[in-house]
């Protein structure tokens, strides 16, 4: 499992009710299942990974997670995960909005745009950066968003999110290996994830 997602489901109280937008091929909620035993759903936009969730027993739904998530109740969830799809959302605000009314917490996770190395990119090439966590060219990139750990953190006090807990990850040969990042974060850090709540 992604080294990201290890500190999500470390993250998560056995037994909880969780749900997870962009949930993939259920790698996390199939965990979580069987290692904390969630009551978990997901999902999912790609009709090939919802095939690979069924396979596994994941209770998942194909579909928009910006649309089919003003279908839950309030507060319908002990967790809401967004992992690692903030930067491909149109109107994050408004999801997120949507995200705490669903859920209790919500737990998010992006590629930190200002890594070191994304930052001497610019700079020396002048070319948009590439990295193994943004590995794209500008004109075929499902980013629409540079997120940085500043960046999230100030939204979060801008629009009334409490953080609750925070780690900064640094994945340097691969996403399934890792170590938390404590000095300078927003420097050298490869992604970020955020468990907040209504303040």
């Amino acid at each position: 499992m992604r080294y990201d997602l290890e500190i999500i489901a470390a993250w998560v109280k056995p037994g909880s009710r969780v749900l997870d937008l962009g949930c993939g091929s259920g790698e996390l909620l199939d965990y979580l299942k069987k290692q904390k035993q969630v009551r978990g759903s997901g999902i999912e936009s790609s009709e090939a990974q919802v095939a690979e969730c069924i396979e596994k027993g994941v209770q998942v739904l194909q579909g928009d997670i910006n649309e089919e998530i003003r279908d839950y109740p309030d507060q319908s969830f002990d967790y809401v995960i967004l992992s690692q799809t903030l930067q491909q959302v149109y109107q994050p605000q408004e999801l997120i909005r949507e995200l705490l009314r669903v859920g209790k917490q919500v737990i998010v996770s992006f590629p930190n745009f200002s890594h070191w190395s994304i930052r001497l990119q610019l700079l020396v090439n002048g070319y948009a950066p590439k990295n193994r966590q943004l590995p794209y060219d500008w004109y075929d990139t499902p980013n629409i968003r540079v997120i940085t750990l500043a960046d999230f953190r100030h939204f979060a006090s801008r629009f009334g999110c409490r953080i609750d807990r925070e780690a900064a990850v640094k994945s340097p040969k691969g996403e399934e290996a890792g170590r938390m990042v404590r000095f300078l974060p927003n420097l050298r850090a490869t992604y970020g994830i955020f468990l907040i709540s209504r303040r």
